[in-house]
């Protein structure tokens, strides 16, 4: 019987983490689940630590990305990436025996994972893989998202995203808060995150703001920034500690 791959799970939003651990389960003979991470810096300790052969590896992420993550490893486990790139972006995967999972994951492609997995390579070198990363996302199709729609009883309501102030993520909902009018939305905060336009920066969590409303920033105690908005009531927001230096990058601090 063959030992099934020590396997790292790597991504910033927690359901996600526990659904994925809970879908390998399935597979024993194929994953050992030895560790989680919600962030590229707490990933990078652990695989250096724990040296996974595998990894589960979430692209998109506050502050650094998973090809920063990798970008930033000595050696490179296995990679299989749980993404929401399109099918045409991720190509290079399939010549370069990188698997992707796109969101949700589902556990009939899971299977298929099982099965490729037979016959990956662990030979393929550092500097192959990067050259595959970068080719993805130099691919990464433009967000050209300027509404976002929103149902109302019987009728669709489509609400500008200049009149956004944010997006506050409840639940199973996200609350789409604009000057005079709040309305709820069945987008996820991380769906929106993908498609949203660069004026857009998530600050938390739970919570994405529109940078073309901030009035003013303030620092705030344990790695954390006071983000008011110049809305008529004059919103404050704290930030997120994790999404420190997604914000001051922003700021060009």
């Amino acid at each position: 019987m063959n030992t099934p791959y020590t396997t790292i799970i790597i991504d910033d939003e927690a359901p996600a983490r526990l659904g994925l651990k809970n879908m390998l389960k399935a597979f024993p003979e194929t994953f050992q689940v030895i560790g989680t991470a919600e962030n590229v810096t707490q990933a990078k300790e652990k695989i250096e630590r724990q040296t996974p052969d595998i990894i589960f590896l979430d692209i998109e992420m506050p502050g650094q990305t998973g090809f920063d993550l990798l970008a930033n490893l000595q050696t490179i486990p296995m990679v299989v990436f749980c993404t929401a790139y399109d099918e045409y972006a991720l190509q290079a995967f399939e010549t370069n025996s990188i698997d992707y999972l796109i969101k949700p994951v589902k556990q009939e492609r899971l299977k298929k994972t099982v099965e490729k997995l037979k016959t990956f390579s662990k030979s393929k070198s550092t500097d192959e893989i990067l050259n595959v990363l970068k080719e993805i996302s130099n691919k990464k199709a433009p967000k050209k998202m300027t509404s976002i729609t929103v149902k109302k009883r019987d009728k669709l309501i489509f609400i500008k995203l200049e009149d956004v102030l944010y997006f506050e993520a409840n639940d199973n909902y996200v609350t789409i808060h604009c000057d005079f009018q709040n309305h709820l939305s069945t987008e996820t905060i991380s769906g929106l995150e993908q498609k949203l336009p660069d004026n857009f920066l998530r600050i938390h969590r739970g919570i994405i703001i529109n940078k073309d409303h901030v009035k003013d920033i303030q620092t705030y105690f344990n790695s954390r920034f006071i983000i008011t908005l110049n809305n008529k009531s004059a919103i404050s927001i704290t930030s997120g500690r994790s999404y420190n230096e997604t914000i001051k990058q922003w700021m060009g601090m």
